[in-house]
């Protein structure tokens, strides 16, 4: 391990869980010092037990005032920030007609709006120093799949790293997103229906990603790794697609 990002600080949020601990873990596995944010603390204390010596915060994304207090955390504990990861983020709701609106307004606060926010945050510390914004989105950002309230959320989300990304640039501020596919966890929906209908699944995998598996969070943590090197500083406002061939785009 060379220990790529020795000192460097790293927030990442909805990071006690699935793809958002396997980003913490990677960082932190590089030497960086890692804060992560999430709504439970029973789950950060678990994160960070198996984890290490990071910092965690309890924070409702959602929350205007949250994000601030947590965003000060950081800043107050560390010192300054080098990457953010925008990792929350959740789907509800079903077919549009069903769908209330009070539920598409949910989708954009947990997926879109508090990712802008943090994003914004984080460009006032790293216009001064440089540094990276990497936002988690989805392939079903990019086309049709999943619910709608979902897709709506993260296809702005995208058009929104694109626009940062061309903004901060010039401040030594790079935006970049990392559109996972179907990603396998403990904790996810993928592993929840495995258990109901294994067979179902097997078929979901052989009918719709050519890598022939579900993808792990580790990959999706070693495209974090890359997108916040210096090995990617010519990559600008661009979502990396992370799904063994999944999505249908050719583009």
């Amino acid at each position: 391990m060379n220990k790529a990002f020795e000192g460097k600080k790293v927030l990442i949020t909805g990071g006690s869980k699935g793809i958002g601990k396997g980003i913490a873990q990677a960082f932190y596995s590089e030497g960086a010092d890692v804060g992560i944010l999430a709504r439970s603390e029973e789950g950060l204390k678990a994160a960070k037990e198996e984890i290490g010596n990071i910092e965690t915060f309890v924070c409702d994304v959602t929350v205007d005032g949250e994000r601030q207090n947590a965003f000060q955390w950081f800043i107050d504990t560390f010192g300054g920030i080098d990457v953010l990861v925008n990792n929350a983020g959740g789907s509800s709701g079903g077919k549009i007609a069903d769908t209330s609106m009070e539920e598409f307004t949910q989708a954009m606060e947990t997926n879109y709006f508090q990712a802008v926010h943090f994003s914004k945050m984080a460009y006032e510390q790293m216009k001064e120093r440089g540094g990276a914004v990497i936002n988690i989105t989805s392939i079903f950002g990019k086309e049709a799949g999943g619910k709608a309230t979902y897709n709506n959320a993260k296809a702005a989300l995208i058009s929104f790293t694109k626009a940062a990304g061309n903004e901060w640039i010039k401040d030594g501020v790079r935006v970049n997103s990392i559109a996972p596919g179907s990603i396998l966890h403990p904790t996810g929906n993928w592993q929840k229906r495995i258990e109901e209908n294994p067979e179902a699944m097997e078929r979901f995998v052989e009918e719709n990603i050519p890598a022939g598996r579900f993808g792990n969070v580790e990959e999706v943590a070693d495209a974090a790794l890359f997108l916040a090197s210096q090995e990617a500083r010519w990559l600008v406002g661009t979502t990396l697609t992370a799904d063994g061939g999944q999505s249908r785009m050719n583009i």
